[in-house]
């Protein structure tokens, strides 16, 4: 399996879970206050939105770098 053709199939592959999921969130710790010995952290939760147009362009960019880079020479 060459390169081209690994990562049409990771395109193909994030494109399908970005239109299964749509969403996904994480949470980031940041340090607020640092006084002496003690510091204070808050944990935020963000939530990323993945846009349905970027999910259905990874298929289509996925599906042509597996058709014309299956294709021998």
């Amino acid at each position: 399996m060459n390169g081209i053709r690994l990562v049409a199939i990771i395109l193909i592959m994030a494109g399908v879970i970005g239109l299964a999921y749509q969403q996904f969130s994480f949470t980031r710790e940041t340090a607020q206050a640092k006084i002496g010995p003690l510091e204070l952290s808050v944990k935020e939760k963000q939530t990323v939105n993945v846009p349905m147009w970027l999910s259905i362009g990874a298929i289509g960019l996925g599906v042509v770098l597996l058709v014309s880079g299956g294709r021998k020479k």
